[in-house]
């Protein structure tokens, strides 16, 4: 197999999935094992496109380029550099393990649901590696149309009005980067992120940016998150925190910062403050929310906001602890919610007042949530303490006062943390928590054990992304490359 064709192949493969999904008359339990079966051939392919990337270098690889519309200079051009090749990884771990959590609770409308996560796999992976604007456009809005499905049809009580919140909030984001992204090819002639100039526009700058804040989220645009995260369903809001809101700080990454550098330079205190305040405002509210998933829901709007800080204070430590936290916190959101999810099937509640006593008589369930919630504690020794120690190294690099504060939400963190798992495993049993011993089964293991798997990996050797010792270029010196 060509190397290059593994970057289009993690792309349609899962598409084309959908739409034999889609087609075929299948049963419930067929249509299921289908889609695992795609989910887990994407995360196959992912390791041979690994296995081939040559690390040492900086550049593009494995590109496609095809010519799409000729007279505005817009090709089907895909590629991956070493950053991105991780979100990539991540996002096809992640829709494995979401796409095999619908599979085992037996997802009703099973053809239209599991063809909609194929979709969005696909779309996801297009995002990261679309190295054209009209392309990344294309997959973006793309990605969105079956999460709004997803949540409307398969979520919870008041899934409609967080349905109409998702999509207010996205659309006028999406406009404005449309509108940014016109402006900016029909000014460079050409829509290409590779060989396209940079802008001095600070007006175009602020339209990808108000899209990826959107996105990411980040303070103050975070509105739709509460209801979104809550009333979806448990591995809907699992791709929610860990996959879709990286590819707004993805697109921070790729676009915004290494395509306005001067703008990028003019709005980094304003950024910076921004990321700051969803980092305090997120951990606040994390702190006081009486539900699991609020308390996954708003730790996830604090550490889009410290990724964010690594990412704008614009120094070489800054760049690589954002992408390893990226990485890690994609994988600790959604095991958390995964995990919200058993916890949820077997009370029919996530609010802490009815939770408690979880631990006895459930040694797997209890497992599982003390490893992941340590390792999203920070503490030493763990991929969170590596990342974020990157990151508030790096913004101290700009100036002492932002670490300080990332330090503070830090300990917020812990304390939320803990908080979530003395509620539900250790306090008095709650009255919707059953007599027997209800623990995580196999198949459940089987989804939230490889999460850990890579989070302990990523804990014992976290420059296998961060620095260049291990593999080459790290994700500052590639994002260096770009520049032009």
């Amino acid at each position: 197999m060509n190397a290059t064709s593994l970057t289009s192949i993690l792309i349609w493969l899962p598409i084309a999935g959908a739409l034999l999904i889609w087609l075929l008359p299948l049963s419930r339990y067929a249509t299921g094992s289908l889609a695992l079966l795609f989910s887990l051939a994407e995360v196959g392919f992912w390791i041979e496109q690994a296995a081939r990337f040559d690390f040492s270098g900086s550049g593009l690889q494995m590109e496609e380029r095809a010519k799409w519309f000729g007279d505005l200079g817009v090709s089907y051009h895909v590629g991956v550099y070493g950053f991105s090749l991780w979100l990539v990884g991540l996002t096809v771990v992640a829709m494995a393990a979401a796409t095999g959590y619908g599979f085992w609770v037996g997802r009703e409308r099973s053809r239209a649901y599991f063809g909609l996560m194929l979709l969005l796999t696909g779309a996801t992976v297009g995002v990261f590696e679309a190295q054209d604007l009209l392309v990344f456009y294309a997959f973006f809005e793309a990605m969105l149309i079956p999460l709004y499905i997803l949540i409307g049809v398969w979520g919870g009580a008041r899934r409609m009005e967080a349905t109409i919140k998702f999509v207010i909030y996205t659309m006028a984001g999406s406009l404005l980067m449309l509108a940014a992204i016109v402006a900016y090819g029909l000014k460079a002639g050409t829509f290409d992120l590779v060989d396209g100039p940079t802008s001095a526009s600070r007006w175009l700058f602020l339209g990808f940016m108000l899209a990826f804040a959107i996105k990411a989220p980040l303070f103050p645009f975070h509105g739709w998150l509460p209801d979104a995260y809550r009333q979806a369903p448990p591995e809907v809001s699992a791709v929610l925190s860990g996959v879709i809101a990286k590819a707004g700080l993805y697109g921070m990454l790729r676009i915004a910062i290494a395509k306005f550098p001067d703008p990028t330079s003019f709005y980094r205190t304003t950024v910076l403050a921004l990321a700051a305040a969803a980092l305090v405002y997120g951990s606040l509210l994390a702190f006081r929310s009486a539900d699991f998933r609020g308390v996954i829901a708003y730790s996830s709007l604090a550490q889009s906001g410290l990724i964010a800080l690594g990412l704008f204070a614009g120094t070489d430590l800054g760049f690589d602890g954002a992408v390893l936290q990226m990485v890690a916190h994609g994988l600790i959101s959604t095991s958390l919610f995964l995990i919200a999810g058993a916890v949820e099937r077997r009370t029919t509640t996530g609010e802490f007042r009815l939770l408690g006593g979880m631990a006895r008589g459930r040694p797997a369930l209890a497992t599982l949530l003390m490893v992941v919630g340590v390792i999203s504690l920070a503490v030493p020794g763990s991929a969170s303490f590596a990342g974020e120690f990157l990151i508030l190294a790096g913004v101290f690099q700009r100036a002492w006062w932002w670490s300080a504060i990332g330090a503070g939400a830090i300990v917020l963190a812990a304390m939320y943390m803990l908080r979530l798992i003395s509620a539900v495993l250790h306090e008095a049993r709650g009255s919707t928590v059953p007599d027997e011993a209800l623990d995580v089964r196999p198949g459940e293991l089987g989804l939230v054990v490889p999460l850990v798997a890579g989070l302990l990996f990523l804990s014992a050797w976290p420059a296998g992304i961060s620095h260049h010792s291990f593999f080459g270029q790290s994700p500052a010196a590639t994002v260096k490359s770009q520049f032009k």
